[in-house]
């Protein structure tokens, strides 16, 4: 089984083809490919390629599926007998990418 890992918004993700990631938003439309050059580690059965810190040669080749926003999470600040309680929520953006296949020269 081949795969890979990289980085893409300071974050690792292990990057299988045929498969899809949720990585953080990037500036990139639906439907267009881009190539992931921060490859940190190939595997091809046996063969490993570890990078230092990246792999020379070695890309990722994705297409953006789309952009969504992840569950709400929710941040409750709460000071007791001080009547003080603030509630705040977040929705964190992500793009979703398909992994079309994983290069090394």
């Amino acid at each position: 089984m081949q795969y890979a890992i990289v980085e893409s918004g300071g974050k690792q993700y292990k990057a299988v083809p045929g498969s899809t990631i949720e990585v953080d938003r990037l500036p990139h439309a639906e439907g267009t490919e881009l190539v992931l050059e921060n490859v940190l580690l190939v595997a091809d059965d046996d063969k490993i390629l570890v990078g230092t810190p990246t792999v020379e040669g070695a890309k990722v080749k994705a297409t953006v599926v789309e952009h969504f926003k992840g569950r709400k999470v929710l941040v409750f600040k709460y000071i007791p007998r001080e009547r003080y309680r603030r509630r705040h929520g977040h929705r964190q953006q992500y793009t979703r990418l398909h992994i079309d296949a994983i290069e090394t020269e």
